[in-house]
């Protein structure tokens, strides 16, 4: 595909068909993802591939309990852990209650049915986080995984299969931790599910530039053509 036919046309996909994703095949996907820009060039990613059944729904239960939590914040009223609010003492609701809550059929499920869980995790003791310090949550180390993570997608869009990025499974690092065995010095950058879409879309539904782009200041003119 084009590459502006790629960039236009890979959604965050859910549904899987039972079609395998090949060794091979995801081995190529990583091998063109692994291009991807990454803070000083240190490529801190670390990717562990999961196919194993009980270890992908092992992975699949850690994040239900995490979007148990996300939906009572929606049900709330209120956006999920709301970036401005990260280094507040205590959750504006109760995630322990949330956490008992079943969450409707079919929202967890792709997960432990996807071909392949792909976690990426980053390096900590290599990574800067350029933010720190600034009285909020620091989010730039990230930005040394995520253009990786993107590249995945983009590269998978290209080859006939999907997937999404998903910052959920945060909510049980611990867990996820002890299941997978990560060191100490690694977290979790993302989670993609990967495998062969039910259905494939040929157009998304996006902001025009207009509402995002503005010039010279923050409050300046809308960018346009």
């Amino acid at each position: 595909m084009e590459l502006r036919d790629v960039m236009r046309t890979t959604p965050a996909t859910r549904a899987f068909t039972d079609d395998d994703l090949p060794d091979d095949v995801l081995y190529d996907i990583l091998d063109a993802a692994r291009f991807a820009p990454s803070g000083g060039g240190r490529q801190t990613w670390k990717v562990v591939v999961v196919r194993d059944a009980a270890t992908k729904a092992a992975i699949a239960e850690l994040y239900d309990l995490g979007m148990r939590e996300y939906v009572a914040y929606l049900q709330a009223g209120l956006v999920p852990f709301v970036a401005s609010d990260a280094m507040r003492d205590e959750p504006p609701v109760d995630l322990a209650a949330a956490r008992e809550v079943p969450l409707a059929a079919g929202m967890t499920t792709h997960l432990a049915s996807a071909p392949v869980l792909l976690v990426i995790l980053f390096d900590a003791t290599n990574t800067s986080a350029v933010d720190a310090g600034l009285g909020r949550a620091p989010v730039t180390a990230g930005g040394s995984v995520w253009p990786f993570a993107h590249n995945v997608l983009l590269a998978a869009r290209d080859a006939g299969y999907g997937g999404h990025l998903t910052s959920v499974l945060a909510r049980q690092e611990p867990a996820l931790r002890e299941l997978l065995r990560i060191p100490r010095e690694y977290v979790l950058g993302t989670m993609l599910p990967l495998g062969k879409p039910t259905r494939v879309l040929t157009r998304l539904a996006r902001a025009p530039v207009e509402e995002f782009a503005t010039v010279d200041r923050f409050d300046g003119a809308a960018f346009s053509r």
